[in-house]
């Protein structure tokens, strides 16, 4: 496809439309031949919308300008449109911990990520599918990157935003280790392949990438298009004598460890324990509380514009 056959749909998080720097690379691609319409978005929900209103505009290429939130709305949009009629999505990143585009080694300055969004091939990868819900009511939304549950979404929705602004990923450090004093157990049912298991938690990370909150490396073994999911479970620890065990096997992430486990799967769903709270649950970046959910595979549901000696890629479906 020629230049002149591209046309490339930014959406843009409001919050960040005036970004000098993003105004400039925009300006920068049109002088260069780039066909680029701009749309920002002004409250939740916006940028679903828009993605998805792509089909009717002659966009083929979708490019998510934001944190983590923005590309989750973004593909989720995307994934309202047929397989065979959804653009490429491309990122150009603008929030304050940018795990996705960090881990799979995307410019992280918007004029080289508008340049390499140009530039750059298409690559089908897998997206999540999560079925979620409480108080009897459930809603579907997707994932490219990961989800958090227990300890690791809390820290995520507690975070304060101006915090992110300051710190970037640290804050998520700072709040980890605030927390760690004072967390509390996360009690449930886990379902995947044949298996069912009733667990006392302390973090759930399901993960189709490798990274969150900030640099978090909890799925070191991820590929974005093998079809699996990569599930990290952390057992809760009963006194800080045993911390220094479960740090250690955090750093070689164990099949079948005292306090840790790390597999792969298709499918996994997990019910609260009867008359628990709900878990706080992260899906790239954005936090709420659920009962009960089901995460799934879909494989090679979006194309997305990555570089091609992405680590998170399978060599197989390189083209």
């Amino acid at each position: 496809m020629t230049d002149s056959q591209q046309h490339y749909l930014l959406i843009i998080n409001g919050k960040s439309a005036g970004n000098p720097a993003l105004r400039e690379a925009v300006n920068e691609q049109r002088q260069a031949g780039m066909q680029i319409t701009v749309r920002a978005t002004w409250e939740g929900g916006d940028a679903a919308d828009i993605a998805e209103l792509s089909d009717t505009m002659g966009i083929t290429h979708v490019i998510a300008c934001g944190g983590d939130g923005t590309v989750s709305e973004v593909m989720n949009g995307l994934m309202r449109l047929p397989h065979d009629r959804r653009p490429a999505l491309g990122i150009v990143p603008l929030g304050s911990a940018n795990d996705f585009a960090t881990s799979v080694g995307l410019p992280l300055e918007p004029g080289p990520a508008l340049a390499a969004a140009r530039a750059l091939s298409a690559y089908p990868i897998d997206v999540v599918r999560v079925t979620a819900g409480a108080g009897g009511e459930s809603a579907t939304s997707y994932y490219i990157n990961m989800t958090t549950g227990g300890f690791g979404a809390e820290i995520t929705s507690s975070t304060p935003k101006t915090l992110k602004r300051l710190l970037g990923g640290g804050a998520y450090s700072l709040m980890g280790a605030l927390k760690a004093w004072r967390h509390r157990s996360y009690r449930g049912t886990l379902h995947w392949d044949e298996k069912e298991e009733s667990a006392s938690l302390l973090l759930l990370a399901l993960g189709n990438g490798r990274q969150s909150g900030g640099g978090q490396v909890l799925g070191p073994r991820a590929k974005l298009d093998d079809g699996r999911l990569d599930v990290l479970l952390v057992k809760d620890f009963s006194s800080v004598t045993e911390l220094s065990k479960l740090i250690s096997e955090l750093q070689s992430f164990p099949s079948e460890g005292r306090f840790v486990r790390y597999f792969t799967t298709t499918q996994l769903t997990l019910t609260t324990q009867a008359g628990d709270p709900p878990w706080p649950l992260t899906l790239d970046g954005e936090a709420r509380c659920y009962d009960h959910f089901c995460a799934e595979v879909v494989p090679l549901a979006l194309r997305v514009l990555l570089p091609e000696e992405c680590p998170l890629l399978s060599s197989s479906n390189q083209p």
